[in-house]
């Protein structure tokens, strides 16, 4: 009797192990979290800030840590979607808004580059204008633009832009730059500075992934707030756009970033990122000015 039924046992264990093959990677793939999009009608879907800036992580080369203030109120919602298209390309805007109060921080951490660059720096060189943190305060107003064109059939996006600073409202995002070099016996930061970002722009290339960072202005961390301070900074941020590379940024990062601007422009009701392996635990807490 055994031997009989043994052909049909081991056919269901090789069909049983087939299928686990298949459906256990996909239910262990890790994802990211799931924004709600619902373009301004229905029950609006307020996303915390920290779902709808998750892109930060994907894009970073370094490891990051994000960091929110206790109470923090801060939410995202997409309010619109305008498309159009002329059958060979298209066009989208969705227009958000950040409500509520609070702030969020991402941290970078850059460890790594600081020892595989310890020896150049101990003899006197410097990391220039390092990204330190992408920060949002507060409330604010923003869209994204997206264009892609069509082939055979099927929407392919090649532009997503976010602005931060629509129908004129300052934007609530700001970066903090910072030189790192050695002094008193360790790396240190230097000729730190602040960035107020109107704009993120993200281009499909066959090079290497980058991000196109338009500033409203720059200054001096311990700069003051006074206007005649805002007035300078927002010179030299205009001077800084005229010589401001693009940052490198990861392969992963910019994809999500084209599927974000995808899934915006045919309308679809949720988006899922994928998930930030340089993203370290999240913390509570005082963001660091």
């Amino acid at each position: 009797m055994f031997l009989s039924s043994s052909p049909k046992t081991l056919l269901r264990m090789t069909i049983l192990a087939l299928l686990c093959r298949m459906v256990f990677p996909l239910a262990a793939a890790p994802t990211g979290p799931t924004l709600q999009l619902d373009y301004g009608r229905g029950e609006p879907r307020d996303n915390p800030i920290s779902r709808f800036m998750y892109f930060v992580p994907l894009i970073s080369p370094e490891p990051v840590s994000v960091i929110t203030n206790a109470g923090n109120t801060q939410c995202a919602r997409v309010l619109s979607l305008v498309c159009r298209t002329n059958g060979q390309t298209f066009t989208a805007t969705c227009e958000f808004k950040f409500s509520g109060t609070g702030s969020q921080q991402n941290v970078f951490d850059h460890s790594r580059k600081i020892q595989q660059r310890e020896k150049e720096l101990q003899a006197g060189g410097a990391l220039k204008r390092q990204l330190s943190a992408i920060n949002v305060a507060g409330a604010g107003s923003g869209s994204v633009e997206i264009e892609g064109t069509f082939t055979n059939g099927q929407r392919a996006v090649n532009l997503v832009q976010m602005r931060f600073n629509r129908a004129g409202q300052p934007s609530p995002v700001t970066i903090n730059l910072q030189d790192l070099a050695w002094h008193n016996g360790a790396v240190q930061a230097q000729n730190e500075m602040v960035a107020r970002v109107n704009a993120l722009t993200f281009r499909r290339t066959a090079g290497t992934p980058k991000m196109e960072v338009t500033l409203a202005s720059l200054k001096r961390k311990d700069a003051g707030a006074g206007r005649w301070q805002n007035f300078v900074g927002s010179l030299k941020g205009a001077t800084v756009n005229l010589f401001l590379p693009p940052l490198k940024v990861e392969p992963e990062g910019q994809q999500a970033m084209l599927d974000f601007g995808l899934a915006l422009a045919t309308e679809k009701p949720s988006f899922t990122f994928a998930a930030a392996a340089r993203l370290k635990d999240k913390d509570t807490g005082k963001a660091t000015p």
